[in-house]
């Protein structure tokens, strides 16, 4: 099937896809927990969450704005105030992020495992998906980024089984903290009468009428080919009854009705 190929080329992309984002890259933010150290300044070792003000408390020079800078902007910061204060000379300032709780992403919907996950730095629409344990069997072929930029949101739908089968990860769009992506479940079509196995089906892109029939199992010993119908929702919600070819597309949510031969 298609959704098991897609699949197993996106678990070979993201293995070359996945790269390292050091801690200095990162901004610091409300919930994060920083181990700091300074060179031969034992004493002032500390692991200390960042407060929902952005700051922290430190030993010798009290409350430090840290939220909205990286990790790196911090060591100065913090060194200089130690030498400002006239309490260390060359302060040598090391901090290590041990909790990544500020920048977090929340991914929804068909995936192995949905659930808020903390990322560092830039990381793509695949990258996130491989956090998740990639996409479930129920899963569609797009994915849904929601983003929420200076208090607007945008939607993006990222056509992920068309990028793998191209090859253009151009699409493979940016994700950052605070976003949001969903992948919905696929599309479902639905075939009954006198076929081996009625019920309803995933919905493969670009599938035929034929094709929607071997799905089914094909023909049983008392069905026929002529005068196959499709029962499908127009525009308004009304259901249409619709003769149907070999070589006619299936629509998301038709009903595939095989008729009982008459000889």
């Amino acid at each position: 099937m298609i959704k098991k190929y897609w699949i197993s080329i996106i678990a070979l992309l993201l293995a070359g896809l996945m790269s390292p984002v050091f801690a200095a890259d990162v901004l610091l933010g409300a919930g994060d927990v920083l181990k700091i150290t300074v060179y031969d300044h034992p004493d002032l070792a500390l692991e200390t969450r960042v407060s929902e003000a952005g700051s922290i408390s430190y030993p010798l020079i009290g409350q430090v704005t840290v939220g909205g800078i990286s990790s790196a902007a911090a060591e100065k910061k913090i060194a200089s105030l130690l030498e400002g204060g006239k309490f260390i000379r060359n302060a040598q300032v090391n901090i290590i992020v041990t909790v990544m709780q500020s920048q977090q992403i929340s991914i929804l919907g068909q995936v192995n495992r949905p659930g808020r996950y903390p990322i560092e730095g830039r990381r793509s629409v695949l990258e996130v998906l491989a956090l998740a344990g990639g996409v479930n069997s129920e899963a569609g072929d797009t994915a849904t980024v929601v983003r929420n930029r200076d208090g607007n949101s945008k939607k993006e739908v990222i056509d992920i089984l068309g990028m793998v089968q191209s090859g253009d990860l151009a699409l493979n769009s940016e994700v950052l903290a605070g976003d949001i992506v969903y992948v919905a479940r696929a599309q479902r079509f639905y075939i009954y009468g006198q076929v081996q196995r009625p019920g309803m089906y995933r919905l493969e892109r670009g599938m035929t009428v034929l094709q929607a029939l071997s799905v089914g199992g094909g023909l049983n010993a008392r069905g026929t080919e002529r005068g196959i119908r499709i029962k499908r929702s127009d525009l308004n919600g009304v259901i249409q009854e619709i003769p149907a070819k070999h070589d006619d597309l299936i629509h998301t949510d038709d009903v595939l009705y095989i008729q009982e031969s008459l000889f």
